[in-house]
């Protein structure tokens, strides 16, 4: 069954980044080349242009993919019902994903992260319910769910599982993960 949070996210959404991504953007090596999944409007994919990265993102809703800039690379693509658009071996210096789930892609999502990259994740988890959308099991993130996803693959640098109040009220789970290279041993500055 297809878990994608994009379609049951509500609209009151705001169009700034997260505040996750913004605290761990920083960690996302210079010039580097982001990929940004379900990208929907491209909020992040807008954040990391700006900061001076390549971008590419996937949706599948055109009509949002034409709203970015030129200098961003959209791909429309049903990633649940066509397949995932892009060579099995294509890596990226940053994977990006915030509300959105669809849990076959995850092993493809961390091996698309390059060595020295990073992984940005951010999405509902099990209790949103309690706050409206999404409130199907198949949408939200079991307890541990991205720790799972990573283990022996990628290296967690932050991670967090529970209630947010602000921009509205939610339960998330979210992680930034790196994948290490020989020079990586404690090099990623944690910020508040």
């Amino acid at each position: 069954m297809s878990a994608s949070v994009t379609s049951a996210a509500p609209t009151t959404m705001t169009a700034d980044p997260s505040a996750w991504v913004v605290r761990w953007a920083h960690v996302v090596p210079a010039g580097s080349h982001v990929l940004d999944v379900a990208c929907g409007r491209g909020r992040h994919a807008r954040y990391f242009a700006a900061l001076g990265h390549a971008v590419t993102s996937i949706d599948r809703d055109a009509e949002a993919l034409a709203e970015l800039p030129a200098a961003i690379r959209a791909i429309c693509a049903d990633i649940e019902s066509a397949g995932w658009p892009l060579a099995p071996a294509m890596q990226f210096d940053a994977v990006l994903v915030t509300n959105y789930l669809f849990r076959p892609l995850l092993p493809r999502l961390v091996d698309c992260v390059a060595p020295g990259g990073v992984l940005l994740y951010e999405t509902f988890a099990v209790g949103n319910e309690r706050f409206g959308r999404p409130s199907n099991p198949d949408f939200l993130l079991r307890p541990g769910e991205l720790l799972t996803a990573v283990d022996g693959k990628l290296r967690v640098i932050a991670y967090e599982d529970g209630y947010l109040q602000t921009p509205r009220q939610a339960c998330v789970q979210r992680i930034c993960a790196v994948n290490p290279s020989s020079a990586d041993e404690c090099r990623y500055e944690l910020r508040p």
